[in-house]
């Protein structure tokens, strides 16, 4: 059962799962109902992550036109000895910021060898159940998990300290973060990994508008099934009474901004209501889910280097489309 965020230390027979509260993060049907009534109205991205939601993106990373995993997974498992040397080599704690199904990092740790791994998300129970399994894969490894709201900043519970500590945050998840944010959220990496930690990120780079556009909007209809999940799950913490039927996904690269915008998109004149209150939407008129923004190498190494990291050095696949850098506290 998931607990508080107390000290860690002694190894258990199973994973631990402590849940770090955050005084700054808002309550989630505030959160929701303030973002619907919005002029431009929106949901944060945060809320895909049920335990369906997180089953669906899974999907998501096995579709063909969804390269970024597979072409992140593939830069890994080309260059991980070096990047481990990079790093510092064997013996670090390994935290996994957006741990998922923990399965991006379990495919470091033959090379690796944590001494600790520490997976951080914000799906409590689907992060349980996906470190009991990895556990049962590697039960020499030390293993916690943290239930944490990113967005309101990166805090870890207190833990004894067993050499440096490697942050790991793949699937260019900094991309879902405006700049300005996505600089400050480094920043609190460069905090977390301390003097002699590293941090090993993927970013996924600009390309072809026709790359990007399918990879957010797939043929399959797994794209559209997790965007469209959200209203599920934002019916359940917030009272609305959202139809998916009503509403449909749309996707689209803006290469003003650099990112791919995911909306969802009104169908026919639909009223959505909630205790208290209530929006009326126009047939075409859109729900704001996600930015995913897109980088150069040259861009991103400025933000690295803007958050404190003294220097970076990266990874990329043979396309050019994709970059995996590891960067160094000093």
């Amino acid at each position: 059962m998931p607990g508080d965020a107390d000290h860690f230390d002694a190894r258990p027979t199973k994973p631990r799962v402590v849940v770090v509260p955050s005084s700054q993060a808002p309550r989630p049907r505030d959160e929701i109902l303030a973002g619907l009534a919005a002029p431009r109205p929106a949901i944060a991205p945060k809320y895909f992550y049920d335990d369906l939601g997180s089953r669906l993106f899974e999907a998501i990373t096995q579709l063909p036109e969804y390269y970024l995993t597979r072409t992140e997974a593939s830069i890994l498992s080309g260059h991980l000895p070096e990047i481990v040397r990079e790093a510092g080599g064997e013996g670090a704690t390994l935290v996994d910021v957006g741990a998922g199904n923990c399965q991006k990092a379990a495919r470091l740790f033959s090379a690796l060898r944590p001494a600790r791994y520490v997976a951080v998300d914000i799906a409590v129970g689907f992060l349980a159940a996906s470190l009991e399994c990895l556990q049962r894969d590697f039960p020499d490894i030390e293993m916690l998990g943290v239930g944490i709201d990113l967005s309101a900043g990166l805090r870890l519970p207190p833990m004894d300290e067993r050499g440096r500590r490697l942050l790991f945050y793949p699937g260019s998840s900094i991309g879902n973060f405006a700049p300005d944010d996505a600089i400050a959220l480094l920043r609190q990496f460069r905090e977390a990994a301390g003097p002699e930690g590293a941090l090993l990120i993927g970013v996924d780079l600009i390309k072809e508008t026709t790359l990007l556009d399918a990879a957010y909007d797939d043929p399959l209809g797994v794209t559209a099934a997790f965007n469209l999940n959200v209203l599920l799950h934002v019916n359940r913490l917030a009272g609305t009474d959202f139809d998916v039927r009503k509403w449909r996904h749309a996707a689209f690269f803006d290469p003003v901004s650099s990112r791919v915008e995911m909306h969802l998109e009104a169908r026919a004149d639909v009223t959505v209501g909630w205790p208290g209150g209530g929006r009326r939407f126009k047939a075409g008129d859109r729900i704001h889910t996600e930015n995913s923004y897109k980088y150069t190498l040259e861009g991103f190494g400025a933000m690295l280097r803007d958050a404190g990291f003294a220097r970076s050095r990266a990874w990329c696949d043979p396309r050019g489309w994709f970059a995996v850098l590891l960067a160094q506290a000093r």
